[in-house]
């Protein structure tokens, strides 16, 4: 199964050109991500600031009921530039998926820019993603994840991520508030 993730998101890399690719990983969970930045076929648009995006997670926890519970995710998100300081913000949703569980959350995305007179740019970022009981289906009552990241563009166009996630989500049956993963992780960005 993970195997075929793999392939298929490299394909879909090869592809479609994502505008990035990226891989997260520590000694238990694997995630793999592409985004594809939308805003460059649209003339209406600045390039660089809609993203349409795709997500895999294999996280391995102990409380894990089955054991093929992979999350999968589609997303969309808007960002811009806040004045010229660095700072950009976003506003997403995406639909997550489980066996147990689908969930529509909606987030707000934060990257700064970090303004250091250094030969490694480098930035920080958070993500936090919510989905009431009504954006909450399956087996679930809520949804709830946040992310922080550091990253570091060590060559053109490839960044070292350092980052920790959170995710959690109530359920309807006797799991109730169920951690799905809570960890942090090194990876690579690249961007195309």
């Amino acid at each position: 199964m993970l195997r075929k993730v793999t392939l298929m998101t490299a394909s879909a890399v090869a592809a479609f050109a994502f505008n990035s690719a990226g891989i997260n990983i520590n000694n238990e969970d694997l995630e793999l991500q592409a985004n594809f930045d939308i805003g460059q076929f649209n003339e209406n648009v600045e390039p660089e600031t809609m993203y349409v995006g795709i997500k895999f997670l294999d996280a391995d926890n102990s409380s894990r009921v089955k054991e093929d519970d992979a999350l999968y995710e589609i997303g969309f998100l808007m960002k811009r530039a806040m004045g010229e300081r660095g700072l950009y913000i976003g506003l997403g949703v995406k639909a997550n998926h489980t066996k147990d569980y689908t969930t529509v959350p909606l987030g707000i995305v934060f990257d700064y820019a970090l303004p250091l007179q250094t030969i490694i740019p480098m930035s920080v970022g958070a993500d936090i993603y919510y989905a009431s009981k009504v954006l909450s289906f399956s087996n679930a009552n809520k949804y709830f994840e946040y992310r922080l990241e550091y990253d570091a563009e060590v060559i053109d166009q490839g960044h070292v991520v350092i980052g920790y996630r959170h995710i959690k989500t109530d359920y309807n049956d006797i799991r109730g508030e169920f951690t799905y993963n809570e960890s942090a992780y090194v990876g690579f960005t690249f961007e195309f």
